[in-house]
């Protein structure tokens, strides 16, 4: 392969990358990712961490609707 067609290739799958992420964003109720919170996540919950974008402990609801925006 040459060079040029190896950043081709990379570009247009970045590109790609964009295009589903931002189709996601659309699809969803209020352009939000579902399940972002670490509450969420079984990782944190097994380490019984919180969350540190809305501190929530694996055990409670995330509380990314109480924050101030």
């Amino acid at each position: 392969m040459t060079p040029l067609l190896t950043i081709l290739i990379a570009i247009l799958l970045i590109g790609l990358a964009f295009v589903g992420i931002a189709v996601k964003i659309w699809a969803k109720k209020d352009g939000a990712f579902a399940g972002t919170c670490a509450s969420n996540n079984p990782l944190v919950q097994a380490e019984g961490g919180s969350c540190g974008f809305c501190g929530a402990r694996p055990e409670e609801k995330c509380k990314r609707d109480e924050l101030p925006s």
